[in-house]
């Protein structure tokens, strides 16, 4: 971690006047006298730690910026952390369960099993805001951030993720990452429970996923659209709210929020996902009006 001194006036203090830095670090603030001091970190990197051969179970910090988050003591939705202190998640998850001091979120776990958790501390919740122009009837602007009330210790198993530039537009066809506790079946009934499961799902383009033998028109600029035409590769429930990451530049940048899809692997009906890009300015201002 280190630190700058970016400008002693702060008056009308500008997120996008950071040096080009902040497209592979996250950036806090704090201030020293008069100074306004710039702390940043890097993010969308793990630790060179192996992989389990055939890419279904995801080890202990190949997915460091993924939480789980429990409301009353059961696992609801995933997230993302982009900062010390935020996590990004879906609006559907938080929007019908408004008492925040029944949410805790977990970070730095593969496993979702309650026994297991006993041996980690759950993260308090201070606050939680979702886009107030979230639709649940067309799944539109479906994203939301949730305030921990104690910042997070990063290390090895516990990252943020980069956020994407602006107007970031990956093309079809991008291999991304998808990872969460979701149903392993798509008839399965029940989660998965133990560990975090990955998969690699490329990107579908707008065009071919608005069109007729897809979702024929649903897909708003506000979402984008992943996996594969035959299904049998997805985000089902349970996996929520959680992170479709693309590699890029060597940083892993969070491009997608798990938000909705017919069925789950259905047939030309891929995964629908939040599309994070669209969100940096409502994203930078509630970070800084929150401070």
């Amino acid at each position: 971690m280190a630190f700058q001194v970016f400008k002693k006036n702060t008056n009308n203090f500008n997120l996008h006047e950071l040096p080009e830095l902040h497209l592979s670090h996250v950036f806090f603030f704090f201030y020293r006298g008069s100074s306004l001091v710039v702390c940043f970190v890097e993010c969308g990197t793990r630790a060179k730690l192996h992989r389990i051969v055939g890419g279904v179970e995801a080890t202990l910090g190949r997915w460091p910026w993924q939480v789980s988050l429990y409301y009353s003591n059961r696992h609801i939705c995933g997230g993302s952390i982009i900062t010390n202190q935020w996590i990004v998640t879906a609006a559907h998850c938080v929007h019908k369960l408004p008492q925040v001091s029944s949410w805790v979120v977990y970070a730095g776990i593969v496993t979702s099993n309650s026994a297991k958790l006993a041996q980690y501390q759950g993260l308090a919740v201070e606050k939680i805001i979702y886009n107030k122009n979230y639709n649940h009837r067309t799944h539109d602007n479906d994203i939301a951030l949730v305030k921990l009330r104690a910042p997070l210790n990063f290390s090895d198993t516990i990252r943020p993720v980069c956020l994407p530039q602006y107007d970031y537009d990956l093309p079809g066809g991008t291999q991304c990452w998808i990872s969460g506790w979701g149903y392993t079946q798509p008839d399965d009934g029940t989660l998965s429970k133990e560990i975090l499961k990955e998969a690699p799902v490329p990107l579908i383009s707008t065009k071919k996923c608005n069109s007729s033998c897809m979702y024929n028109g649903e897909i708003t600029p506000r979402m984008l659209c992943a996996g594969y035409t035959e299904g049998k590769v997805d985000a089902c429930q349970g996996d929520s709210g959680g992170p479709l990451v693309c590699q890029d530049e060597n940083v892993w940048r969070l491009v997608g929020v798990v938000s909705w899809g017919t069925g789950c692997a259905e047939p030309n009906h891929p995964g629908v996902y939040t599309k994070v890009s669209e969100f940096l300015e409502w994203i930078y201002e509630i970070i800084e009006v929150s401070k």
